[in-house]
Formats: structure tokens, sequence, C-alpha cells
């Protein structure tokens, strides 16, 4: 605590707002900011820093808003370098607008503040004062979560869960430390909170998403997904439809997504962060950090050249998208339903919509839909299976995945459809779809749980079997009818991302039954992707490193497609009662496209 009462004297300064205004619109369809943590925040006391940095950004890439930071690990920056920093954005025609990252040691495990110390509740009300004063707007960055476990939170904890407590805890912070205080001393500011990209984990950390996007004014989506194969497993779909998450958590109260550098040392990651948040229509994006996107060139006599290889890379991205961004209507997709603080076959729908199944993940059960998904997540609702029985009862669709029906064993689903979860995991390699299918086999095993059904109760739409000469088998994909509806049974591999690797027909089998109510449907390998948009467009891109041809399936009244771009218009081949498109795809490429 000795860095905190140092820092104290800081908050005696002449405060002065400046408000988020001015600039802005270098972009039709949305604005571009930067984020300044509070140690490059301090740094522009020196005129040549600033200078320099700005120099580097702004030869590549528009900027409309700047998020300059007041505290990080109890560091607060002084107030006549925060008036410098300010008035030099302002007058280069730059929105400039406050953030604050709520750490004790973000370099120690990323330790947070306690919310039961009194010191740390005192300073960060003191924080938030300050900030609160210098702008009309601020943004918490995303730590507005605790991990502390003190023996004054396990005392406070008392019975609950640390779930449970937790999210209490929070919900009165952000009242009583944030909102509160800030409203006090400026009654206008805008207070964003900044959420980061492990949703389904949030609770238990005390993120409130029931509570704190009705608190605060606006909230913000951390789209970094960086590179697949991390330690997060973040999947490149994920980039897109946690933002569509949250702008269902909020409606319209979304601001913008943000991104940073992880993932630079793979081709396109970085840019693909870019252009899959504004394909999902976030209002803003946010590039993470100043001091981060500033790599100089060295000359041969020493001297040095401000640049920047990401806003390099960005740049050409933000012109690209904006050229037909305005042009695409409301993202939709197949809608899955994730209760509030529920979690089980974490971030399943990125997953999916990886295999080209568009997604759209919604807080509320979404009773109107004709078709809809319900994964593990959904047990969390206790009501669960009375509502699969309504939709059903109603003449409509309803997929379950294996997750969920493990865990809705013995609590009423048997009442819908008498299936056996039997804990059992069997080794498959070898796949069918429909009636007297072909096999379609891969080179090594897939584990996927087993799952025993009545035969003519339900019935496999596609089959894995389980044994070289075909003798024995489970479903991948189980139907089975009740009442006017029917129920399905999508059978996830014991790895998620072993849904890469169902072949190609069982993928069009499973997308031709989770997506059948959508206009367009994708009939290509795994790691192609397919956007949406209520207003006959979309967007396939491919993800998959080798090239492929990807086949675009579309309802009988469109018969042609329009390159957004290019103006290259494609002719579809009848087929049943759709017609078919291709076209070639590479890894980290995609196409706009304007049905007809």
């Amino acid at each position: 605590m000795r860095r905190v009462i140092r820092l104290r004297p800081l908050y005696m300064a002449p405060l002065f707002v400046f408000a988020a205004m001015g600039g802005g619109n270098n972009y039709k369809n949305f604005d571009v900011a930067l984020y300044s943590r509070v140690y490059e925040t301090q740094q522009m006391k020196d005129p040549a820093w600033l200078e320099s940095h700005w120099a580097a950004v702004s030869k590549n890439m528009k900027v409309d808003k700047i998020y300059l930071e007041t505290h990080r690990d109890t560091v607060v920056v002084d107030q006549a370098t925060l008036d410098q920093a300010k008035k030099f954005f302002l007058g280069k025609g730059v929105k400039v607008a406050g953030g604050i990252t709520i750490t004790i040691s973000e370099r120690n495990q990323f330790e947070t503040y306690c919310y039961s110390n009194p010191e740390h509740r005192q300073m960060l009300q003191k924080v938030v004062e300050f900030t609160a004063r210098n702008f009309d707007e601020f943004i918490l960055d995303d730590f507005f979560f605790t991990d502390c476990k003190a023996d004054s939170d396990i005392a406070a904890k008392g019975n609950r869960t640390w779930t449970q407590f937790r999210l209490a805890q929070m919900d009165e912070a952000a009242r009583n430390l944030i909102i509160k205080p800030a409203k006090a001393v400026n009654p206008k500011v805008k207070i964003i909170i900044k959420y980061p990209n492990w949703y389904d984990h949030f609770q238990n950390l005390g993120f409130n998403l029931e509570t704190e996007p009705k608190l605060f004014d606006a909230i913000y989506t951390g789209t970094e997904t960086r590179d697949p194969s991390g330690n997060q497993h973040l999947q490149q779909y994920h980039g897109y439809s946690v933002v569509r998450y949250f702008e269902n958590l909020k409606p319209g109260g979304n601001a913008g997504g943000w991104v940073d550098q992880g993932g630079m040392n793979l081709p396109n990651r970085f840019e693909e962060q870019l252009w899959l948040t504004l394909f999902a229509k976030a209002p803003e994006l946010t590039i993470f950090n100043i001091g981060a996107i500033y790599s100089p060139t060295t000359n041969p006599d020493g001297t040095t050249v401000p640049e920047s290889r990401a806003a390099k890379l960005a740049g050409p991205v933000f012109e690209r998208v904006d050229k037909f961004l305005g042009q695409l209507g409301k993202p939709v997709g197949v809608k899955t339903y994730k209760p509030f603080h529920s979690n089980g076959e974490d971030h399943l729908p990125s997953y999916l919509g990886m295999i080209g199944i568009p997604m759209d993940i919604v807080p509320e059960f979404p009773a109107a839909e004709k078709t809809i998904l319900l994964t593990e997540q959904a047990k969390f609702d206790l009501a669960i299976v009375a509502k699969i029985k309504k939709q059903l009862t109603g003449g409509k669709t309803v997929i379950i995945t294996s997750g969920l029906l493990k865990a809705l064993q013995g609590k009423g689903i048997e009442d819908i459809i008498e299936l056996e979860y039997t804990g059992e995991t069997v080794a498959t390699r070898e796949f069918a779809a429909g009636r007297g299918g072909r096999g379609q086999k891969l080179d090594s095993d897939i584990l996927i749980p087993e799952i025993r059904y009545f035969t003519n109760d339900s019935w496999e739409v596609v089959s894995a079997f389980t044994s070289p000469n075909r003798a024995s088998g489970t479903p991948i994909l189980l139907s089975g009818k009740y009442s006017k509806g029917i129920l399905y049974v999508l059978t996830i591999p014991r790895g998620q991302g072993e849904l890469y690797r169902y072949p190609q027909t069982v993928l069009r089998a499973i997308r031709d039954v989770v997506a059948k109510d959508m206009y367009v449907r994708l009939d290509a390998p795994s790691m192609v992707s397919l956007f949406v948009y209520d207003n006959d467009k979309f967007i396939v891109e491919s993800f998959a490193e080798e090239p492929v041809q990807a086949r675009i399936v579309t309802d009988k009244r469109i018969a042609r497609l329009r390159d957004m771009e290019t103006g290259q218009e494609l002719a579809g081949q009848p087929q049943g009662n759709t017609n078919v498109f291709e076209t070639p795809l590479t890894r980290g490429t995609y196409r706009v496209f304007a049905a007809q």
C-alpha cells in the first residue's frame, strides 16, 4: 500500500473537464480508437515521445478517439501530464476519453483489488472521482472482477459459494465505488464497462452480466482471440460471436470491440480480429495500446523513424471493410440460449461457427424461433425441459447437445425421448449420413460420448461406427418426434476442436438441420465460416490452412450472387429446392455477397 499513499497527493491538483468531443467520423460505419495505459499516458509529458508515437500511428491509420488511462497497478497519472495529453489530441481533432484499469499488480497473476479492504475501496473511489472530473466518458478495462481471497473476503463470504459471493460483491462495488461517486462529481459522465473474451467464466470472478449491463451506460467487448492454439483456446469465430452476444445483453448499448496485437506472429491473425469485430457491427474498434503499437525503424546512421507495423496492417482493413459494411443488414444466426451465470461446453458456439453454422447467443430463452440449439449451459434454467416441450408441441425444432442430454438425464428429458448417455467414451473414424449413406473415413480416431436409443422411437441422421467392420456405432445426429415438433441430439466430441475433423458430408447434414431456416447455408469443409445478415447479404471466410472450394446453398428464390466488392456475378445450379454456388477461398480471405 506504500505506492497508494505516495500517489494520493496527485488528487489535490486542480481538475479540468475535457469532454469526449471533437474529431471522429473518419470512417462512415465505425470509429477507430486507441488505448493508452497509464504508463504511456505518463510518458506523454515528453512532447517528443508523444509526437513520435502519434506520427507512427496516424500516417498509416485514421484515429477518431483515444482513451487515456489514469490508473493501473496503483499508479496514477499526474494532472499536468494528463492536461498536456488531452490538449495534444484535441488539437489533432481526436476525441478524448478516460480509462481505468482496476489492478493492484497486473503482472502478479492479474492481482485485483480486494473489495472487502477499506483502503482499496477508498483508493478506487478517489481514482474514479479523479477520472470523472477529467472526462465526460471513461471506460473500465477488463479487470473489474476480483480474484481476491484475503481473510476479509473469506469472512465476508460466509456460507455462500465464491461465485455467489463475488457476484453480489462486484454488483455492490459497481454501484457504490464506480457509478455513484462518478455521477456525483460529474452528472453527465458516461461510464463504460469493458468485458474480456472469456465470458463463460465471468460469474466465477464476479463479472455480473445479469445486473451490470443495466447499471452502466454502455458495455464494451474484448474481441482479442489471438492464437487459437494459445492457453485460452479461443477460436477465430469467437471474435464475432462475442460481440453479438454482448449486443444481445444490452441492445444498442454495446459500444465497441477491443483488439490487441496478440497473434501478430501468425499470418493475417491480427487483421482477422479487426474485420471479424467489424463484421459483427461493432460501432467502434479500439486497438490496445499506443505503446505496443509503436515499432520504429532504424536508419543506417542510427536515427529512428516513427513507424507502426500494426497500424500499417490495420489501415487497409478499415478502408476495405468501410466500403461495404454499411450495406449489410442486421447480423442473424441460429439462436442458442445462455442463461445468466451458466457454463458447460465452454464457448461451443464459437466452434460451431467454425464449422459454418452462423450462431447468435442470447440471454433469454428464444421461444419465438422456429429452430433453436441448446448447449449444456441451458441446464442452468431449471424450467428448461418444460420450455423444450412447449417448443416441440408448437411444431418447432429443438437441437440439444450431448452435454445437455447428459445434464438432463433423470430431470425430465426422458419424458420427451428415452435416451441413455452411457458415460462411456468410444472411438470412431468412420461416419455415414442418411440411410444407406457411404462411410466417410478419417486417418485416426475421434473420441465421442456413446448414446443409446430405442430403434424407431428415434433415428440416426448421422452415424459414427465404433468397430472396424461397422458392426457397432453411435449417433452423431439423432432425431426423435414429440407432438408436432422434432428433437435432435447433436453429439459433441470429447475435445470440441475435433468437430473440425468431421467429414464434409457429416457437416453438411448437421448444417442442413441446425441452419435449415436460414436462406443460405454452407457445404464446405470445416474452418470455413458464414456471416449472415437479414437483408440477403452474407460473408464467407476461410480459416483453413489449405485452399478450399466452398459450396454456397441458398433458397430457390436466389438465382444469382453478386460479389459486393468486385461486382462479379455467380449463377446458381439448381439442386432440389435449392440453388448451389461455388467459390474458391484461401487462408485468411473472405467474399461479400448480395443475393439476387
